[in-house]
């Protein structure tokens, strides 16, 4: 399946923390066809880390597909000869140098300066990426979300749709979810992605844009600890058990490493080149906001929850506080578990698990 990025423009958009961005640009793809009366659209929000490209490939040469291309497609379980699925670009989103992400962020210029945001770009939350969507899809001629889904930081946005916009949406897929609110110990460990960022003296206060000095040793690590937040220990065990990087006996050599540390800093240099230490303190601040419990009154919608057993990030404690407080609620609420020994990366790597109950619950 060959997708498409487009590019979606909101003349002004309001945020929750009171402050405006001008002429904000918002990067999309799409799947399948929107019926006649706009009512057979599923909307899917991306992780933190990750982008609108959930499925398919922009050309046929890609080394891989989007994200959940397991479960994207035709006949697949969100089935795109049945359901127009659209998914967008966050705004300040973290991979900021990819070429394939267009959507404003600090790095973006100020209509109103003629210069890079840098430090004054605002606080986003994920409210803001659940308006900047509704406004894509109310572009699009969307009248109704048969279902929301997301994993991960896209669970959250999943969340906020259904609190913000209840008549809305009829079905909510949360995969990989931590509750209804970001709990205080997950709130310090993203913080501990954003402290790298923040000690490099290249950071320079958020103002590094043009410099010639940017903070690449602080993002690379702040990339590195969120690469292995989101693992399990048996993936380390697994493939790196306790070998050393080069050959070199770490025992006796204190610049000799170990095999795991090798890999995690080649993964987190890699991606540091296409990420903006800004857009990633920007994002981690918005799911260190994310609260619904003063609105879970509001849910009215069918839940399918999907956490994945070996998650050592969106832990099982986390869930299950969520879950209990939507029975509480006696809403209708499903659950299905994805087994595997990837952590929190289950969510995208393990998801055909999920087919036939993805199937049945968007048919249902």
């Amino acid at each position: 399946m060959l997708v498409q990025k487009q590019r979606f423009r909101i003349p002004e958009l309001l945020l929750q923390s009171g402050a405006s961005l001008l002429d904000v640009q918002i990067g999309y793809e799409t799947y399948g066809t929107l019926n006649s009366d706009g009512t057979n659209a599923i909307l899917v929000a991306h992780y933190f880390s990750g982008t609108s490209h959930a499925a398919g490939r922009y050309d046929e040469s890609d080394p891989e597909p989007g994200y959940w291309d397991a479960i994207i497609g035709p006949g697949k379980a969100i089935d795109t000869t049945k359901y127009f699925v659209v998914s967008a670009d966050s705004i300040s989103n973290v991979n900021a140098r990819m070429k394939t992400v267009i959507s404003t962020g600090p790095s973006s210029v100020d209509p109103l300066t003629g210069r890079v945001y840098g430090s004054r770009f605002p606080v986003v939350a994920i409210a803001d990426f659940v308006t900047s969507q509704k406004a894509l899809c109310d572009s699009l001629g969307i009248r109704h979300l048969h279902a929301v889904a997301g994993p991960s930081m896209g669970a959250f946005q999943a969340f906020e749709w259904a609190v913000r916009y209840p008549h809305f949406v009829d079905r909510v897929i949360p995969v990989v979810p931590a509750g209804l609110a970001l709990e205080p110990y997950l709130i310090s460990q993203v913080q501990m992605w954003c402290e790298p960022i923040l000690l490099d003296p290249n950071f320079q206060n958020g103002d590094y844009y043009g410099t010639g000095r940017e903070p690449v040793a602080g993002l690379t690590q702040s990339l590195k600890l969120i690469t292995l937040n989101a693992l399990h220990q048996d993936w380390a065990q697994r493939l790196y058990m306790r070998c050393w990087a080069d050959g070199r006996d770490p025992a006796k050599d204190l610049s000799a490493g170990f095999a795991i540390n090798r890999a995690l800093d080649e993964t987190a240099r890699g991606r540091a080149e296409v990420a903006d230490a800004n857009a990633i303190l920007r994002t981690a601040r918005a799911v260190q906001l994310f609260n619904i419990q003063d609105r879970k009154h509001l849910l009215r919608q069918k839940f399918l929850m999907i956490p994945a057993a070996s998650d050592l990030l969106m832990a099982q404690p986390y869930f299950d506080r969520g879950l209990a407080e939507l029975r509480a609620l006696k809403l209708s609420v499903e659950v299905f578990t994805l087994q595997g020994t990837g952590g929190h990366l289950d969510g995208l790597n393990c998801m055909a698990q999920a087919t036939d109950v993805i199937r049945r619950f968007l048919d249902n």
